[in-house]
């Protein structure tokens, strides 16, 4: 049966693309104001979905003279209470962003006020209404959304008429917002945010949504019956309304995820598009990939595609059947001698050179430490490239016992005969009185860096690799601000990257592709490897031609088995190793800093999503292991 949109719907490759062009839209709407004379009036949105949009806002201000001096803004919303100079003040987020680059009159911008005596809340609500009105009303609103579906700060139980208002958040809000917050005890309990009727009656709206972890939210919102449950789906009854995405986002849509029931009109000659229909139908029935019928393929939507398969659904089972087999491979790093035809990797070189990128220093163990430990002991040439410090992963007072040992060892050793002060006393002291969200000052941020730079080399060490000569700390510069939101990714972050590839030249590059990061530290991180192998294949690099990059995800989620190129099985021992390896990060064991709306550790985490992996290639009829790696080729 089709499922049809309820609301208008953009896909875009990714959301650099998606950003740019709601940008110009965006441009195009405010010149054509001021060339009527007539004022742009926009409603805004923070958080992580709109500030690529901004940033190209920016950037078509100071290149190609766009003018902000006819735009009137209202923001959505803002904590309460929350001073407006404070990290994660609203106020400081728009002037950072957006208002302090462009020429836009500082009378015209509006922002709800976090610092409203409680008493006079209401009466300053009503009054961001009647300014809202006396502007003539919003012409373009800009959204983002949150998991439990609000717009704004509304959250599930928000009414369609709505107005502006003290509203109390809820906890997967506070949730998502910990990191910005540095935990969430810190989090305010309440936002002042515009209603829901306030924002239906914008003459046009634009949602955003980037990454696999707003997909089901999304889903809800463009397929889903309206309901104050999922606040986002009242904007089904707005007359202008735009829903833009990246591919991400739009997985979960039934024209994306199972287009043989959208309606959609099916290229099965696309291999990959049959094998996401016949595991998802295998699925669908619990079969076994090899035990599918006709009858299970005509009675579940995919009766054309047995038809263009010009035979018996044996002959389509088994032609799935393997390719999902041949994805299996203990040699990730390629099997010497082997016949290679119908392998993932190559055998040739051998042993390979390989550089693996783990954006924190722990990704690598967390997320490929079961291949990690094969590619070692098969004797293959590992390095691993630390892209950041993850410094502001580590808690306070694991800094103050560092410091303290530092001390201690300065006391036992008489290492410094200097009577100054102390680096434990102006660790402690910073600590001491260091505010919520306050930024680490530079000795401590160095600190923590270097407690995560042990820890990777302890577990490289375990893994029987050399830290001094196998393990890179980049420490790019996007991420060196000391703060959750870091600087856009520059020329220098890619430069670096560039070079230690023309250094290394490996044969084979694993990259974190986990887009559901929360912190889009992984986004940033993929980016400056794809932008470095791209100006190298530019530059014609020979070396280029016999690499290949494979992608592993993290923490959060797992490659689909439809889009998986290689399965690195792992036996009870290996996936054991793996924990070990993962338990080396000391500063993340226990509870992560930034655990993020999985409140498991990272071990946990890692050990579900490998076995579900295997069970999963277990209940399609494939060979049964206790956990597997999967990784997806990136064509360069």
């Amino acid at each position: 049966m089709a499922t049809v949109s309820r609301v208008p719907v953009r896909i875009f490759p990714d959301s650099g693309q998606a950003s740019a062009q709601v940008a110009l839209e965006l441009a195009a709407f405010i010149r054509e104001r001021a060339a009527e004379n007539r004022p742009a009036v926009l409603g805004l949105a923070t958080g992580s979905s709109p500030t690529r949009v901004y940033e190209e806002l920016v950037r078509l201000h100071r290149e190609e003279g766009l003018s902000f001096q006819n735009v009137v803004s209202f923001n959505l919303d803002e904590y309460f209470p929350m001073a407006p100079d404070s990290l994660q003040s609203y106020v400081r987020f728009m002037h950072e962003y957006l208002f302090d680059q462009v020429d836009i009159r500082p009378e015209n911008i509006h922002i709800p006020d976090g610092t409203v005596p409680p008493e006079q809340v209401a009466d300053y609500c009503r009054r961001y209404e009647e300014q809202i009105r006396a502007a003539g009303g919003i012409d373009w609103q800009l959204l983002g959304i949150g998991r439990t579906g609000h717009i704004g700060f509304n959250e599930p139980g928000s009414g369609a008429a709505s107005r502006t208002r003290l509203i109390t958040l809820d906890h997967i809000t506070r949730t998502d917002a910990a990191s910005d917050f540095y935990g969430e005890e810190n989090v305010p309990r309440r936002a002042i945010t515009m209603g829901v009727g306030t924002i239906l009656e914008a003459r046009h709206v634009v949602l955003l949504a980037w990454g696999e972890g707003k997909a089901a939210v999304v889903k809800r919102l463009v397929e889903g019956e309206p309901t104050d449950t999922v606040p986002a789906t009242y904007l089904q009854h707005h007359p202008a309304v735009q829903v833009v995405l990246d591919e991400a986002a739009a997985a979960e849509l039934s024209a994306r995820k199972t287009p043989w029931l959208a309606g959609e009109t099916c290229r099965w000659q696309e291999a990959a598009l049959v094998r996401k229909a016949v595991t998802w139908l295998a699925r669908l029935v619990e079969k076994p990939i090899l035990k599918l019928t006709d009858q299970d393929y005509n009675e579940n939507g995919l009766s054309d595609l047995l038809a263009e398969s010009e035979g018996p659904a044996y002959v389509l089972n088994i032609r799935v059947f393997n390719e999902l087999q041949r994805t299996i491979t203990g040699w990730p790093g390629g099997k010497p001698g082997a016949d290679d035809a119908l392998r993932p990797e190559r055998a040739a070189p051998f042993p390979k050179r390989v550089l693996i990128f783990s954006p924190h220093p722990d990704d690598d163990v967390i997320s490929m430490g079961g291949t990690l430990l094969r590619l070692v002991d098969q004797g293959h040439e590992v390095h691993v490239a630390y892209q950041t410090s993850g410094n502001i992963a580590v808690f306070d007072d694991e800094v103050i016992r560092f410091a303290e040992f530092v001390a201690d060892y300065d006391e036992a050793f008489r290492f410094d005969d200097q009577p100054a002060e102390t680096l434990y006393q102006r660790v402690a002291d910073f600590l001491k009185n260091k505010q919520p969200g306050q930024v680490d000052s530079g000795e401590v941020q160095q600190i923590k860096g270097l407690i995560r730079r042990g820890e990777a080399k302890s577990a490289l060490r375990y893994a029987g690799l050399d830290p001094d000569t196998r393990a890179h700390f980049q420490d790019l510069p996007f991420y060196e601000t000391g703060r959750v939101r870091k600087k856009p990714l520059g020329q220098e972050d890619i430069q670096l990257t560039v070079d230690l590839l023309n250094r290394l030249q490996p044969q084979q590059i694993y990259a974190a592709g986990d887009l559901s990061d929360p912190h889009g530290t992984h986004r940033v991180c993929l980016a400056a490897i794809m932008q470095a192998v791209q100006q190298l294949q530019a530059a014609g690099m020979p070396w280029l031609a016999e690499c290949r990059v494979w992608l592993y995800r993290g923490a959060w989620q797992e490659w689909d088995v439809d889009q998986i190129d290689m399965a690195v099985p792992l036996s009870p021992e290996e996936l054991t190793r793996k924990r070990r390896a993962i338990f080396k990060h000391q500063s993340q064991k226990d509870r992560p800093l930034f655990p993020g709306a999985d409140q498991r550790e990272f071990w946990q985490r890692a050990e579900a999503r490998n076995r579900t992996t295997a069970r999963l290639y277990d209940q399609l009829g494939l060979p049964e292991y206790e956990g597997m790696e999967a990784f997806v080729r990136w064509h360069f």
